[in-house]
């Protein structure tokens, strides 16, 4: 064979190899707080060629947790939501030049007016947590979808509970 034709084997072979790693899945989003797990902040967790960049909104979602859950009806912060707004803290003291926005989201029950301002005590509550432990507000920014964007359009308790959350992302 030609040097040129071999080369061009070569390359598409280390494409496929590397299309064909053996990846853990793809990310749902729905890591940490109970409805998905973050894998920690071990060290070289979810690093490697090819892999997630440190510092991006894939790292946050893979090796942190990218949302928090409420229970119905309530803006209060629950031990799991701690432990996921804890780990998302020492991720940000990691990447200090990382901006967030903290979208608050409901279920679809309830007025469009009350679920607004039920997103925006959701998301005001997960990035005061924050700022409690340290981290500048000048990083933060918050907004409230109320019902209009559910992560699970079903009408079951379950889909509900999935569609009760604050999601934090990287801006």
């Amino acid at each position: 064979m030609r040097p040129r034709t071999l080369r061009s084997f070569a390359f598409a072979a280390t494409l496929l190899a590397a299309c064909s790693s053996n990846e853990q899945g793809a990310s749902t989003g729905a890591g940490g707080a109970g409805m998905g797990t973050g894998s920690g902040m071990g060290a070289g967790a979810g690093y490697g060629a090819g892999q997630i960049t440190p510092g991006s909104e894939e790292d946050l979602v893979q090796n942190v947790g990218d949302r928090i859950f409420f229970d119905t009806d309530r803006s209060d912060l629950t031990d799991t939501a701690r432990n996921t707004l804890m780990r998302q803290v020492q991720w940000l003291q990691q990447y200090p030049t990382v901006n967030l926005l903290i979208s608050g989201n409901c279920d679809e029950r309830g007025t469009e007016e009350y679920n607004l301002g039920l997103g925006q005590r959701r998301a005001v509550t997960d990035a005061n947590f924050l700022v409690a432990q340290g981290v500048s507000a000048s990083r933060l920014q918050t907004i409230s979808y109320g019902k209009d964007r559910p992560v699970d359009p079903a009408s079951t308790p379950e889909a509900w509970a999935k569609n009760r959350n604050a999601i934090t992302q990287v801006r």
